[in-house]
């Protein structure tokens, strides 16, 4: 995708998603290569890399694939805090909309965020274009079981998740640089810390109780989200 939109727009695709998206939208510190924009001081570090770098990661993509592309990859590289990956899934959860302005056709949404290879009770691919998608009931996966199947999202190697569900009206980001100082670090998946904060979520929304939403200040970081 990353080759598509650069041989469309002519540009490459940190410079068509800043111009087209990042800015326009105001989010002040989603973007790749952000050691270009932001002091490294508010940057997390990611990990002590001993196997390819032979450095601290601290704004520098960990992903190596897109580390070979100089840190813009179709995968990976995207920075930001919870604030601004929150509005970019709002947007999608508008339908490609956001501050009355229309990003994204909502056809275009609608069509990348569904499962592409459902066939009934046999799912052979639960993913949609570029989302991933729940899995059915009692599967492993990056969801809880309480959550809708038109529900998307992104689940990083470092520990992030970000989600959305249109049927509920709910957005989850969760920022995490688990990996730090290592990847052996796997205290995230062992506790299964994300899917019980979404099912802390869900109960409280079923239940009907005002939920107060706890993010961190915008001054508290950046994630590097292996997008």
């Amino acid at each position: 995708m990353k080759a598509i939109v650069e041989e469309i727009s002519g540009q490459s695709l940190d410079e068509y998603m800043m111009q087209n998206f990042y800015q326009p939208m105001g989010l002040e510190t989603m973007g790749y290569l952000p050691l270009k924009r932001i002091p490294m001081d508010r940057i997390v570090p990611t990990e002590y890399d001993l196997y390819y770098r032979m450095q601290l990661l601290q704004g520098h993509v960990h992903d190596m694939g897109a580390a070979m592309q100089g840190g813009v990859g179709g995968h990976a590289g995207v920075f930001s805090d919870a604030r601004d990956l929150a509005a970019m899934m709002q947007m999608y959860l508008n339908g490609g909309s956001y501050h009355h302005q229309q990003f994204l056709s909502t056809e275009t949404v609608n069509e990348f965020a569904k499962c592409q290879f459902c066939n009934g009770e046999k799912e052979e691919n639960r993913r949609g274009i570029a989302f991933d998608k729940p899995n059915r009931q009692g599967s492993e996966g990056p969801t809880c079981d309480c959550i809708s199947y038109e529900s998307y999202g992104h689940s990083g190697f470092t520990g992030t998740l970000a989600w959305a569900d249109p049927e509920e009206e709910i957005v989850y980001v969760f920022l995490s640089n688990r990996i730090y100082p290592s990847m052996d670090n796997k205290k995230l998946q062992k506790m299964n810390i994300r899917t019980r904060i979404m099912e802390a979520i869900y109960m409280a929304n079923t239940n009907g109780k005002t939920m107060r939403v706890i993010h961190p200040d915008r001054d508290m970081g950046l994630m590097g989200l292996e997008f």
